[in-house]
């Protein structure tokens, strides 16, 4: 082979291999760019997952707090209503969307209400869905007891008055949104905020602690219907 050929033979095979080498030194960076996007993308989503755990466990938390700190020694407030006879309707539908967020308690028209504790009568007020209500603040300010649907209040009833436990307070009617057919007490339990305003609080189950409450007198003549 003559030298020119071997000359051009040279530089192409110079070429070839210096394109290699560039092609081959390319490649890692090439491959190592996935890497960036894939950690971006998982790394937020273990703080959502972290949140939605936490939140149950402070509701249940706070639950049994309220619960444990719930008033005690309360009095049926229908006189002549046994315990059993009661029904937890604390999470029944109402309309608008709304939950009971209390107890109904069924009585004959005209059957004593009684004050469950020892309080001061905070407020009286007619409202549309209530009817005729009573507010009620225990001494501590904390708990706040109403009553609704009544007939009528007892004799002389007043804002600010002391009333003791047991003091017949009104009359069960059918007052308010409640039906003609089926009188009844609607009874709340209220935790006051700090503000203590009657018509702001968090309601509380007042159906447990009624099953444990003491006999109102008259109870026992409910066990044997007329």
């Amino acid at each position: 082979m003559r030298l020119p050929q071997l000359i051009v033979l040279g530089v192409l095979l110079g070429l070839g291999a210096g394109w290699w080498l560039r092609r081959a030194a390319s490649e890692p960076a090439a491959t190592s760019l996935p890497a960036t996007p894939s950690t971006v993308a998982t790394a937020p989503v273990t703080e959502p997952v972290a949140r939605r755990g936490a939140a149950p466990a402070a509701a249940t938390a706070q639950s049994a707090a309220q619960a444990a700190d719930a008033p005690s020694g309360l009095l049926l407030p229908v006189q002549g209503v046994l315990p059993s006879q009661l029904r937890d309707t604390f999470t029944d539908a109402r309309s608008e969307g709304r939950v009971h967020d209390a107890i109904d308690i069924m009585a004959d028209a005209g059957t004593p209400v009684l004050a469950v504790a020892d309080g001061t009568v905070e407020k009286l007020f007619d409202s549309e869905r209530g009817g005729l209500t009573i507010y009620q603040f225990e001494p501590s300010g904390r708990w706040c007891y109403y009553y609704a649907h009544l007939q009528r209040y007892a004799d002389g009833l007043a804002e600010k008055q002391v009333i003791k436990r047991g003091d017949v307070i009104g009359y069960v009617g059918s007052t308010g949104n409640a039906s003609a057919d089926a009188p009844h007490l609607h009874f709340e339990v209220h935790m006051l905020g700090p503000e203590k305003q009657w018509w702001k609080g968090e309601s509380i189950n007042p159906y447990p602690l009624l099953k444990s409450a003491a006999l109102t007198p008259g109870a026992a003549s409910a066990s044997t219907p007329e």
